[in-house]
C-alpha cells in the first residue's frame, strides 16, 4: 500500500483501506471493527495529522459513527476556504461550504439539519445536500452553538480582548425563521462568549473570557461566576445532564452539581480546551500539545503519551462510545497561502484510515 500526503482534494473519495491492524492483526476496520475476526483493544489513532489536510479542525460532532461532522478552515490564511468534512463509516466526503471565513463549531439536530458557525457572524446550515447561509444579527466570531430542534438553535460569540467598540456577549436564538440577539441581564460584561450547552432551552449553560459562566433557566439568567472559580478564560462547557456539567478552560476544571459549581481536583499537563460528558462515570478532555484524558467508571486516565501530539481543541462520543478529537495548527498568526495543520483522531477499537491504494 502506497501512503500519501493528502490535500482536501484528495479526501472526496477517501474511504477504509483495509490495512492490518497493528494490535491484533485482525484487519479490523470502522468503528465497530469490521472486515476482522473482531474488534482490537480501544486505542488512540491519529487519523489525519502531519499535513494530511491543510486547514486546521476546531470542532467535531455527529448523530453516530457513521455521520460525523468535522469544522475547521484557514483561521485567516488567505487562499483557503472553510473546511468541512463528514464520514459516514467507510469514506470521509469534503462538503465544500465555500468562504473564506472559517468555521468554529458544529451542531445539529440531525443528519439533515446540521449548523456550523464561525468567523464575521458565519451561521450556515446543512439540509444533508446543500448549504445555505443564514443572515447573522453581528458581525463578531461565533464560537459555539447548541441545536436542540429545527426551530430552537442557539449560538454565541464575542471579540477576543477586543476594544470596547466590538461586539461581546453575543447570545443568538434561531426560532426556525430568523436568528435575533438575545440581551444579557445587567451591565455589559464585555467577554467573549465561547460555547453554549444545556439539557434544554430552559437550562442552558454559557461559558467564555476570564471565566465568565451564566445560566439560563427558564426566562432568567443568572451570572454565576461572581466572583469567576476559573483562573482564566473558559472554552467549552458540556453536560450529559442537568446535574453533571463540566466547565473548561486552561489549567481548570469545573464541575456543576445540579446546585453549585466546584473545582475538580485533576493534574493537567497542558492547557485544556474541550471536554465531552458521555454520563456520569465517562467523559474526556483535550487540550494543547496532545493533552488527552478520559473518565473511565468515574476515574481519570491520562493519555497525554499517546498520538496524537498535535494541539486538540474539541472532543465528541459515538453511540459506541469512541472519542473523536480534532484540533491542528490554530494558534499561529495569519500567514497568507500557508497551509495549516488539520488533526482528526479517534480512540476506540478498529481502524479509520487515511490510507489510499
Amino acid at each position: 500500500m502506497k501512503h500519501r500526503k493528502l490535500g482536501i482534494t484528495s479526501l472526496l473519495a477517501l474511504g477504509l483501506a483495509g490495512c492490518p491492524d497493528e494490535s491484533d492483526g485482525t484487519g479490523a476496520g470502522g468503528a465497530g471493527g469490521e472486515g476482522g475476526s473482531g474488534p482490537s483493544e480501544p486505542a488512540w489513532q491519529a487519523i489525519f495529522e502531519d499535513g494530511e489536510l491543510d486547514r486546521a479542525l476546531l470542532s467535531v460532532w455527529g448523530t453516530s459513527s457513521t455521520s460525523v461532522f468535522v469544522v475547521g478552515g484557514p483561521l485567516g490564511n488567505a487562499g483557503f476556504e472553510a473546511l468541512a468534512l463528514r464520514y459516514d463509516g467507510s469514506s470521509w466526503e469534503d462538503l465544500a461550504p465555500g468562504g473564506a471565513d472559517s468555521f468554529w463549531w458544529v451542531t445539529g439536530a440531525s443528519d439533515v439539519d446540521v449548523w456550523m458557525v464561525g468567523e464575521a457572524g458565519r451561521i450556515s446550515h446543512f439540509d444533508g445536500v446543500s448549504f445555505e447561509e443564514h443572515d447573522a444579527p453581528t458581525t463578531a466570531t461565533l464560537w459555539g452553538a447548541i441545536a436542540f430542534a429545527p426551530d430552537d438553535v442557539w449560538a454565541v460569540g464575542g471579540m477576543v480582548g477586543g476594544p470596547a467598540t466590538q461586539p461581546d456577549d453575543v447570545v443568538l436564538h434561531y426560532d426556525g425563521a430568523s436568528w435575533t440577539a438575545v440581551t444579557l441581564p445587567g451591565e455589559p460584561q464585555g467577554r467573549a462568549l465561547f460555547k453554549v450547552w444545556g439539557s434544554s432551552s430552559d437550562d442552558l449553560f454559557v461559558v467564555g473570557e476570564a471565566g465568565i459562566l451564566w445560566h439560563k433557566q427558564g426566562d432568567i439568567w443568572t451570572l454565576e461566576s461572581d466572583p469567576p472559580l476559573a483562573a482564566g478564560n473558559l472554552t467549552t462547557v458540556h453536560g450529559c445532564s442537568a446535574t453533571e456539567v463540566y466547565a473548561v478552560g486552561g489549567r481548570d476544571v469545573l464541575r456543576y452539581d445540579g446546585a453549585a459549581w466546584s473545582k475538580v481536583d485533576l493534574p493537567l499537563s497542558n492547557d485544556v480546551n474541550g471536554v465531552f460528558c458521555v454520563d456520569s462515570e465517562t467523559a474526556a478532555l483535550v487540550g494543547m500539545g496532545g493533552l488527552k484524558q478520559r473518565r473511565v467508571d468515574g476515574a481519570w486516565t491520562d493519555d497525554f503519551i499517546e498520538v496524537p501530539h498535535s494541539n486538540l481543541h474539541a472532543v465528541w462520543a459515538d453511540e459506541t462510545g469512541a472519542f473523536w478529537a480534532v484540533g491542528g495548527d490554530f494558534v499561529a498568526s495569519p500567514k497568507p497561502n500557508v497551509a495549516r495543520d488539520g488533526v482528526v483522531a479517534r480512540f476506540g477499537p478498529g481502524s479509520i484510515s487515511d490510507t489510499v491504494d
